[in-house]
């Protein structure tokens, strides 16, 4: 598992659990990330040995180590390692992320004015085949961090710039409403393209116990979500949603294709809009 240093860069390499340095290999499709020194070393490995994913974890808690949210985050991820996944987990308190102004700069030229860390954990986003969710309840809702992340990817859900990739949720509450959250985040998840694969929330204000049954639920949620990545698992359903959506943001951006015109060319170069 891959944890950015605060003290280098907070997007370091990605470097595999055996010390190798994996490539992302031009025109290859997201899941497969090919270590060259297996290559190198052994030219009749299986393939099932050079292909491997990526899966991002978020984790939007304030607490640090400490957190409660980072542990199923962390147990997320470790049950998508036990399927060959590398991971990577970012603590979002430790970047800097601006609120949304609503200045509608990203659905014309593609680029935000705003300049802090936004850009890099979107760029890690894209890079990964899934991403992992996790934030603790406030009021029912989500931190105000990721809540910031999610309205500055306006563009990203228009462009539906997350389809083909997966996703799960997690969530910690006091009392209650943890589901909920889940639901919200998933929800985000889908809207920008990506499938929802499922999602565990457990509320320990009466019985901090309770965490160690949800980190079991969250170490199978992420095996589930590695085998997602490798097709072993369908989502009929959810697939009509993303079809549904891209024909809608279609129509929309070709209204408004004078003032949205990155979006419509994004759109063309997809092949979804034909001039």
């Amino acid at each position: 598992m891959t944890i950015p240093d605060k003290k280098s860069s907070v997007f370091p390499h990605a470097l595999g659990n055996d010390g190798h340095i994996f490539f992302r290999g031009r025109g290859l499709p997201d899941a497969l990330l090919v270590n060259l020194s297996i290559l190198l070393s052994n030219p009749g490995s299986r393939s099932n040995d050079v292909v491997s994913m990526k899966i991002l974890g978020i984790n939007a808690s304030p607490k640090g180590k400490e957190s409660q949210t980072l542990r199923l985050v962390n147990s997320v991820l470790r049950g998508a390692e036990s399927e060959g996944a590398e991971t990577e987990i970012i603590d979002l308190y430790s970047l800097h992320i601006e609120y949304c102004t609503a200045c509608g700069e990203c659905y014309a030229t593609g680029e935000c004015p705003l300049v802090d860390d936004y850009p890099e954990l979107f760029d890690r986003m894209i890079d990964a085949d899934a991403i992992v969710l996790g934030s603790p309840n406030y009021i029912d809702s989500i931190t105000a961090p990721l809540k910031a992340v999610f309205d500055r990817m306006a563009d990203a859900i228009h462009c539906q710039m997350l389809s083909g990739k997966y996703g799960c949720s997690v969530c910690t509450a006091g009392g209650s409403g943890q589901m909920e959250v889940v639901k919200y985040m998933n929800q985000v998840l889908t809207s920008l393209g990506a499938t929802a694969v499922g999602g565990v929330g457990v509320a320990i204000g009466r019985d901090l116990s309770a965490i160690v049954q949800a980190e079991k639920d969250a170490f199978s949620l992420g095996q589930r979500l590695a085998q997602s990545v490798r097709g072993e698992h369908r989502y009929p359903e959810q697939d009509e949603i993303h079809r549904q959506r891209r024909e809608y943001f279609c129509r929309l951006i070709t209204l408004n294709k004078t003032r949205w015109a990155h979006e419509y060319d994004w759109w063309v170069e997809k092949g979804e809009i034909r001039r």
